[in-house]
This record gives C-alpha cells, sequence and structure tokens, in this order.
C-alpha cells in the first residue's frame, strides 16, 4: 500500500514538473531566440539601463506581500487559504502606495543619495512593477496549492512571447532603454491577468472567494508570522545580494558594463527557469504533503538536488569553457565582455541552480528564522566582496570571479544545512509546521 502511494506520488510529482518545465522551455525558447536581435538592437548601455532597473525593482517584489502568498499552499482547508489571500492582499495595495507617496515626496533625495542618474527618470515605474508581480505571485501560489501547472505553463509562455516580441516590433522604432524597462514593468501584469481569466473560466474549485475566508487579518498575521518576521527580511536580503553587483558595477564602470552582466545573468537564468525553478515549484507543494505524513524528507531533498546537480553540469559547464566565444557569436562581437562575466557567474548560478529543493523546504521544516541568518551572512560576504574589488582590486572580472567562487561556497554550505535539518526530522528531532 505503502508502495503504490509512493509511486503515486512519484508519478505524479514528475508529470507537474513536466507540465511548468514544458511552458518554461517554450518560454525560454523564445526568449533565447529573440535576445540575439534585442541586444543587437538595444547595444549594451541600454540593456545595462534595463538591467539596473531590474536590479532595483528586485529588492522589492519578493516582499510585495511580506511573503505571505507562500503560505497560501500549508493549510490544509481552503478556506484558510482564502485569508491569506485576502491578507496578501491587503499588505500588497499597503506597501505599493507606501512606495509611490515615498517617490513622489522624496524622488529627488532618493536620485541624489542612491546616485541613480539615468536610472531615477523610471523610478515612477517602481510601484506598479511591485503591486503587478504581488498580484502575480498570489495568482501563482494558488495555482500551486491546487496542482494547476498547466495554467502556470501556459502564462510564462504567453508573458515571454508578448514582452520580448513588443521589446523587438517596438525597438525596431525606438531603440531605447524606455522600452525595455516598459515591458520588463509589464510583463508581470501579463501573468497576472492571463492567471485571472484562466481561473474565472475554469470549475469552481479554482475560484478565490474572499468572503468564505476561515481567519482574519490579525490571526493570519498571528498564525503565520514567521513569513513577515523571518522570510520577508530573508527574501529582502538575499534580494538586493543578488541586486548588488549591478549597482555596483553601473556606478564604478558604467551602463555598458552592467548590460554586460545583465546579459550574462539573463542567459544563465535559462536552465535556472526550465528545470530549477519547475522543480522548485512542484517540490514546494510535495515536501509539504511529505512531512504530514511522515516520509523521509532527506531522501527526496537529496534526490532532488542530485538530479539538478546532474542536469546542470552541462549547460553551466559549456558557459564556463567556452562562454566569451559564444556570446560574440550569438549576441554580436559587442557582447565578448560579457562571456567572460558569464564564465564566472556560472559557477555560482550552478549551486544556486542545485539548491532550490533545499530553499523550498525551510517554510515546511520552520527554519525561517535561520534562513534569514544564512542571508544575512551572505549578504555581508557579498558586500565584503564587492568592497575588494572595486575599490582594492579596481578590477570588474576579478570582481565577478570573486563573486562566482563565493556564491558557489555559500550555496553549497546552504545544500548542506537543509539536510541536516531534514535528518533531524526524519529521526522524529523536530517538528513541521502543522
Amino acid at each position: 500500500m505503502k508502495m503504490n502511494i509512493e509511486k503515486k506520488f512519484k508519478s505524479k510529482f514528475i508529470k507537474n514538473v513536466f507540465l511548468v518545465a514544458s511552458g518554461t522551455a517554450m518560454a525560454q525558447v523564445i526568449t533565447f531566440l529573440l535576445l540575439p536581435i534585442i541586444t543587437r538592437i538595444y547595444g549594451p548601455e541600454a540593456y545595462g539601463v534595463m538591467g539596473a532597473f531590474l536590479a532595483t525593482i528586485n529588492v522589492f517584489i519578493p516582499i510585495a506581500a511580506l511573503t505571505l502568498p507562500i503560505a497560501i499552499v500549508l493549510p490544509k482547508e481552503k478556506e484558510e487559504s482564502f485569508g491569506i489571500i485576502k491578507t496578501s492582499l491587503k499588505i500588497l495595495i499597503l506597501i505599493s502606495t507606501v512606495l509611490l507617496l515615498a517617490i513622489l515626496l522624496f524622488r529627488d533625495i532618493i536620485i541624489n543619495l542612491a546616485n541613480l542618474g539615468e536610472l531615477g527618470n523610471y523610478l515612477l515605474f517602481i510601484p506598479l512593477a511591485v503591486f503587478l508581480a504581488g498580484l502575480s505571485q498570489i495568482l501563482r501560489q494558488w495555482l500551486i496549492r491546487n496542482n494547476t501547472f498547466n495554467i502556470i505553463a501556459s502564462a510564462t509562455v504567453y508573458q515571454a512571447l508578448i514582452s520580448h516580441g513588443s521589446m523587438v516590433l517596438i525597438g525596431f522604432i525606438y531603440p531605447i532603454a524606455t522600452v525595455l524597462i516598459l515591458f520588463t514593468v509589464l510583463k508581470q501584469g501579463i501573468v497576472a491577468v492571463f492567471i485571472y481569466f484562466k481561473i474565472k473560466r475554469k470549475n469552481k474549485d479554482l475560484s478565490i472567494e474572499l468572503t468564505q475566508s476561515s481567519l482574519t487579518f490579525k490571526e493570519v498575521i498571528k498564525k503565520y508570522y514567521d513569513f513577515p518576521k523571518y522570510r520577508a527580511p530573508e527574501t529582502f536580503l538575499n534580494a538586493v545580494s543578488q541586486s548588488l553587483p549591478i549597482l555596483f558595477i553601473a556606478s564604478f564602470f558604467g551602463a555598458a558594463a552592467a548590460g554586460f552582466y545583465t546579459l550574462s545573468r539573463s542567459v544563465l537564468q535559462v536552465p535556472v527557469n526550465l528545470l530549477g525553478k519547475s522543480v522548485g515549484e512542484v517540490f514546494y507543494p510535495r515536501i509539504s504533503s511529505a512531512a504530514h505524513n511522515g516520509e523521509n524528507l532527506t531522501r527526496l531533498i537529496k534526490k532532488a538536488t542530485f538530479l539538478l546537480a546532474l542536469v546542470g553540469i552541462i549547460p553551466f559547464g559549456i558557459i564556463i569553457a567556452f562562454g566569451p566565444h559564444l556570446f560574440a557569436i550569438i549576441f554580436g562581437d559587442e557582447w565578448y565582455n560579457a562571456g567572460q562575466y558569464a564564465q564566472w557567474i556560472a559557477l555560482w548560478t550552478y549551486f544556486g541552480f542545485m539548491n532550490k529543493p533545499s530553499v523550498k523546504s525551510f517554510p515546511v521544516l520552520n527554519a525561517q528564522r535561520l534562513h534569514l541568518i544564512i542571508s544575512i551572512v551572505m549578504l555581508v560576504v557579498r558586500v565584503g566582496v564587492l568592497v575588494i574589488g572595486f575599490v582594492i582590486l579596481e578590477d570588474d572580472i576579478l570582481t565577478v570571479a570573486l563573486l562566482g567562487i563565493t556564491g558557489a561556497i555559500l550555496n553549497l554550505i546552504l545544500i548542506f544545512i537543509a539536510v541536516s535539518l531534514s535528518m533531524r526530522f526524519d529521526h522524529g528531532q523536530l517538528k513541521v509546521r502543522g
């Protein structure tokens, strides 16, 4: 009986991973086909301005609703999930409004203090991007809870087609950074709108009935306090540490260098989004269910991590070996330096690709506080590396190399910590969220 249940879970898990991965694969194919055109139309400088803007909004997007949407998957009863959705929406509206008011009131001060330069012209896009991304997070987590991964796959494809297609079409007429930034913002809304109308057309099981929520705002915050208290700061710090390099590069070496870094990160996110993100999204409800059923979590985490490690060797290995020449051939000769960046970032990203199951296990293992501490350490180390690279070494390639090596080591440590926690659970030494 137990073997049949395990086989059923395994079969469903693989099917759901394939569903999400197939949609992501199609989106990545569309992106990869259009990206060489985009890089030739806009050039490194415009692409660098867009990259700096993306790095800025990526700091705020993960905490758009204080990470409460992630908790939508956890309750057994959907009425409790409705309460989490309702609370998340209220927080999202509040945070977006506060951001808008802050920019309207202190725009010039923010530009001068942060030395934003040309990026200051696009500050008003930030609250809109945060709101649309937060809405997309809420709807996406609701679909994950209901294992409706086919809609997620379709939304991913439409997002890539509309946003990147528009960048190409409009770029032939107006090849400026504003176009890239506009569609970077709107692509979050594309997902939200698509998912909303798909939910409306599906059966009643997918409908979101906020009036039927079984928890009030205060009750949600009290029960899931660890998300805004630990997960949100952890996510924020992780986003800051991911965005700092490009902001430093833009400030110290100019928009073109920022464009090189942005393109290399974009290319290396292809395998991460294709399989790493797909496995992560399907793995989260799977490990939550496994914890409730008393299954062996260590085995689940190790298998998923090993799978990603095996799959990632080929794409990341190719970039490490041939990055500069590949970038020059695919994106144009002026992007050769981006390939040099990519060789080192690939090392960092490979271990980040592997750690998706570990990261997804922290909320289930009630280890959000520990995850926050790990993120603080990562941020401190990354800032130290940037200071050494830009201030002492004064060399962008050496700085990116240091980032790649330290990033790989830190992600490997995170995996070991997650496995250690899961082993404690398997031995009855650790309780998970009920």
